[in-house]
């Protein structure tokens, strides 16, 4: 790849190469794709979507040969905008039933954009374990049986040592991934994770243990002086806001702030019933962690926030700093949710969750889950295999970490995830399990934040955090300034969940959702508006992007998503809050439940605002004009 546009491709951003590997057969074969592909479909989410959309039949096994698993990159990944190192995976995930849509940071993105390729789609099942090498324009399917059964940092460490290559960055999975926990999740090294809706079980499904990926290229820009603007732009940006600039690096996310998010009842306790944790936290935010534990920050490629933690730590637990530290929805999921006040302990589960290849999120959520079922005796010491399953006990979250990626003991039955797991418990164990299309929600209280509560339902892949808008920035005048251009200009109640919020909710999730497809990183692009994603593609791709145009491309790319869903037997019913979210808090600071008429008549408005019909479901008249399948 040359770094300036081409004769033969006026436009930058993309090598134009989709690389195919069929494990069934063995095959490797590429294809070239033109430039209204991807001015359609963008990058990340939206050549996932697209892909998944029109490969994958109706009906398939999620985990058997006929699900593909597709990487994607993005017009800006390994150029030199600001924090271009993220990639997305996604497949049909097998905790849904439908689309999982994830991104993960590193390099290991930048490297297969440096070996010649936008996007790789793998098919079928090879017949023993397998990595692919994928360098500078060539692939090899490698034996991987020496590497079944390995960590993820053990795994990185054999892989290197084999190809004789310590830059080679490894997409993979650990033991969690290859029992097929269904909630596993592919690690980019020891502590980036894919980690929502189980792809690492689809990959372990594949018997693909790895991707490795090295290239020597370079990602081709349209325009470099509009690159360094932007970058000059979100620098000075980000110094003039405090939590960016001074907060993120410091402490990473969930820093000493946690402490007031606890006092008014933002935080998930005792699996979101609420409880009183106001020592507890002090115990486990990101500015406890560093003074306890703390080691130098790392980044991600092109990043300068270097916002990730790395924790270090003696007896009891020998915390391993390469597997990093745990980020707010890991600190909440495996402390806060299971009141687990000890940071070590808290951190060596996290660890764990690393070298396993599981998604934090949901394994916290699961076992939170478990712990109201023992505190209700619909789980016994018999049935845990003599575990102390009691809430604020950090030893037994350790073990059972270790129990659900083995699948073994109590483990065997959590592996199912909260909801699989609750229908097999029976007498009410099914109003304790906290998810949506059994997805767990990422670490943010939804009874405080309806238009969040709405983001959950209604999102493609379940409980995401991140394609998500918080209620407070549309309370802000501050935040509504941003949506100003789009003619919004009154601030609505946090509490709110009218239709002037449902309209400024589609908008913002729209605004989030397109980190997702341009795979910026929703933490570095902080004040982001509609404006700077245009001049970002205009610097590399070399197109004159309007908002109007994004905003179409993302419903574009939200539709395909859901005409995905439907495909695959997905309903309206689907798109439901847990029982828990419309009962009261019990303890600590007072909140209330969510209203269920007000949410179920703002997720109609929300289907109409998108162009489908009262069921979700996406109108022949819209498809057509959304040009999804021309």
């Amino acid at each position: 790849m040359n770094e300036e546009k081409t004769a033969e491709q006026p436009w930058g951003g993309m090598t134009c190469r989709i690389l195919r590997v069929d494990l069934s057969s063995g095959t490797v074969s590429t294809e070239e794709r033109d430039e209204r592909y991807y001015r359609k479909w963008i990058g990340g989410s939206g050549l996932i979507a697209q892909i998944l959309l029109t490969e994958v039949p109706a009906g398939v096994d999620p985990l058997g040969p006929g699900n593909k698993l597709v990487f994607a990159l993005s017009p800006v990944t390994g150029t030199a905008i600001y924090a271009a190192g993220r990639n997305g995976v996604g497949a049909k995930s097998p905790l849904s039933g439908g689309i999982a849509l994830c991104q993960s940071g590193e390099h290991w993105g930048v490297e297969l954009k440096k070996a010649g390729y936008d996007v790789l789609v793998v098919e079928g099942k090879a017949d023993k374990p397998v990595y692919l090498l994928v360098k500078d324009g060539e692939v090899t399917i490698r034996d991987a049986g020496a590497l079944w059964g390995l960590l993820t940092k053990e795994t990185q460490k054999a892989v290197r040592e084999e190809l004789g290559d310590e830059r080679v960055r490894v997409a993979m999975i650990g033991p969690g991934g290859e029992n097929l926990v269904p909630f596993a999740c592919i690690m980019n090294g020891p502590f980036d994770a894919a980690g929502r809706g189980g792809l690492g079980a689809v990959m372990g499904s594949k018997n693909l243990k790895a991707v490795a990926a090295r290239g020597t290229g370079r990602a081709r820009v349209y325009d470099r002086e509009g690159v360094k603007a932007f970058n000059n732009w979100i620098t000075k940006s980000h110094w003039d806001h405090f939590w960016i600039h001074q907060v993120l690096p410091e402490f990473g996310t969930g820093g000493p702030e946690m402490e007031g998010m606890e006092m008014i009842g933002h935080l998930p306790v005792h699996n979101w019933r609420g409880a009183p944790f106001a020592e507890g936290i002090k115990n486990v935010h990101g500015g406890a962690l560093k003074e306890r534990m703390g080691l130098p920050m790392e980044g991600c490629y092109g990043c300068p926030l270097r916002c990730k933690k790395r924790l270090q730590s003696g007896a009891p637990y020998f915390v391993d700093p390469e597997y990093g530290g745990p980020e707010y929805e890991a600190m909440c999921a495996l402390g806060t949710n299971l009141e687990v006040d000890d940071p070590e302990a808290m951190a060596k589960a996290n660890e764990l969750c690393n070298a396993y290849s599981l998604d934090a999120i949901s394994t916290g959520n699961t076992i939170s889950f478990a712990m109201e079922c023992f505190e209700k005796g619909l789980l016994t010491l018999e049935d845990t295999g003599g575990l102390d399953l009691r809430f604020a006990n950090g030893a037994a979250v350790v073990e059972c970490v270790e129990l659900i990626a083995r699948r073994e003991g109590i483990g065997a039955l959590l592996a199912l995830g909260s909801a699989e797991a609750a229908k097999k418990i029976g007498r009410g164990a099914e109003a304790l399990s906290v998810e949506v299309k059994q997805v767990h929600p990422g670490m943010h209280e939804p009874r405080l934040n309806p238009a969040f509560a709405l983001g959950f339902m209604v999102n493609p892949n379940g409980a995401d955090h991140c394609a998500n808008v918080h209620d407070d920035i549309l309370a802000a005048e501050n935040g509504i300034k941003d949506f100003n251009q789009l003619g919004f200009y009154d601030t609505v109640p946090p509490l709110d969940i009218g239709p002037r919020k449902v309209a400024l909710f589609k908008v913002g999730h729209i605004r989030e959702f397109l980190n997702d497809v341009l795979l910026t990183c929703h933490l570095a692009y902080v004040g982001v508006t509609y404006k700077q994603p245009g001049e970002i593609l205009s610097a590399v791709a070399g197109w004159d992007v309007s908002p109007a145009e994004l905003i179409r491309t993302a419903e574009r790319i939200l539709t395909a998503a859901r005409l995905f869903n439907v495909k695959q037997g997905l309903t309206d019913d689907d798109d439901r809050l847990p029982p828990r979210f419309f009962e009261n808090k019990t303890e600590g600071p007072f909140v209330a439940g969510l209203d269920r008429e007000k949410m179920e008549k703002a997720k109609r408005y929300y289907y109409t605002l998108m162009g489908w019909d009262e069921n979700g479901v996406p109108t022949p008249e819209r498809v057509d004009e959304l040009y999804i399948y021309d």
